[in-house]
């Protein structure tokens, strides 16, 4: 499955960027975007930015499920700050960047920006399970997200 950076956003310096926009359903009452809009921005950066990294969902969830019977990328903590409020129409900018890469787990930085505005910064941190118990991360997925945490490391924090 082919990348389209108009839908998933594209990696620069280790760092996976992709644009958001906030529409009417992602706000409440008061037409500010509603917290949990922010976590499904947020996951779709981090699909994404496991897309980009070669892990094709379809394709791997196929292949470990050979391997792995009821394989899964599961969120298993995340502390998250929200900042400043986003509105309906803003575009904002989702960066997630691998700041410590396990055996089975990763821990991912990722912030919700518009413009310079730091609005919502999270700690997610994912593991992949299977039957119920953690299971080491493909080696090339791991290998991949290392690589862009070295880059990222090397090219300053996720807001620059």
């Amino acid at each position: 499955m082919a990348a389209n950076p108009a839908l998933d956003g594209e990696i620069q310096n280790g760092r996976h960027v992709q644009q958001v926009r906030v529409y009417y359903e992602d706000t409440d009452f008061s037409g500010v975007v509603y917290h949990a809009s922010y976590l499904r921005f947020m996951e779709r950066g981090r699909t994404n930015y496991l897309r980009l990294i070669g892990a094709d969902h379809r394709a791997l969830f196929e292949a470990a499920e050979k391997e792995a019977p009821g394989f899964a990328f599961v969120v298993r903590h995340m502390d998250i700050d929200f900042r400043k409020p986003a509105r309906m129409d803003d575009v904002l900018e989702i960066v997630t960047v691998p700041s410590e890469v396990k055996g089975a787990s990763v821990t991912l930085h990722q912030q919700v920006m518009r413009g310079d505005d730091l609005l919502v910064e999270a700690q997610v941190q994912v593991a992949f399970v299977s039957g119920g118990r953690a299971r080491p991360i493909p080696k090339p997925l791991r290998i991949a997200m290392q690589a862009d945490q070295d880059a990222a490391g090397a090219g300053g924090s996720a807001a620059q």
